[in-house]
């Protein structure tokens, strides 16, 4: 047989159906949001994962069709793989790749408009600074100079800063703007020191208009 609550069991009792009343309401909403956010991120996740899956099914059809040299294929894989995946970054290596395969098979225009894709979008600044660098050489080879210079104006990562001021005094040089283009090896010379090949590279150029790199960093050297 149960025994009634005694008055400080009853009274306890008594706050927490007050307490339910007065909070249960927003007590149940907050429950429901976490485990809602939760089950939404667990939702994304998988998301992720199977767009990862996707892409990379996708990348796989650029580069078979890029080794098979089939130009429709590989324009028709790139634009599903920028229409679909264009976040990942699958699609921006399938625009690299796809832009090296155009250019080789003389599609230039096309080349051109995959490299400023990734130039312009790429969250990944990695495959942005190759792009840039490629678009720029493009250009260069079409004596498009002016064009040439405009990937190569903006921030580059630290790995790239080298390449990048080479690639730009070669575009000055070929211009006629010798004294620019000088400064923009000077500046390749300095920041390559890491690459000693690509290093003697540029030295031969400086030395070629008549310029000792060692001799030119010395002379700016504070005394």
């Amino acid at each position: 047989m149960a025994t009634p609550l005694d008055l400080e069991e009853q009274e306890q009792l008594d706050q927490i159906k007050h307490f339910w009343k007065t909070y249960g309401n927003l007590i149940s909403w907050l429950l429901i949001a976490i485990l809602g956010s939760y089950a939404a991120w667990n939702g994304y996740q998988y998301w992720e994962r199977t767009q990862a899956t996707k892409a990379a099914a996708l990348y796989d059809e650029v580069e078979r069709a890029a080794a098979a040299g089939d130009v429709a294929r590989v324009e028709r894989s790139l634009a599903d793989m920028k229409d679909k995946f264009g976040s990942t970054q699958f699609a921006q290596q399938s625009a690299l790749l796809a832009a090296k395969t155009l250019q080789a098979q003389g599609k230039t225009d096309a080349a051109r408009e995959a490299l400023s894709w990734v130039a312009n979008g790429a969250s990944d600044k990695a495959y942005r600074d190759i792009a840039r660098l490629r678009l720029a050489a493009l250009q260069l080879d079409a004596k498009a100079y002016d064009e040439a210079l405009k990937p190569l104006s903006g921030e580059f990562t630290p790995a790239m800063v080298g390449l990048a001021a080479d690639l730009r005094g070669d575009v000055l040089q070929a211009k006629g703007q010798t004294a620019e283009a000088i400064a923009a090896y000077q500046q390749a010379w300095q920041k390559l020191a890491d690459t000693p090949d690509y290093r003697r590279l540029v030295q031969a150029k400086l030395n070629a208009l008549g310029i000792e790199p060692d001799a030119a960093v010395l002379s700016e050297t504070p005394k």
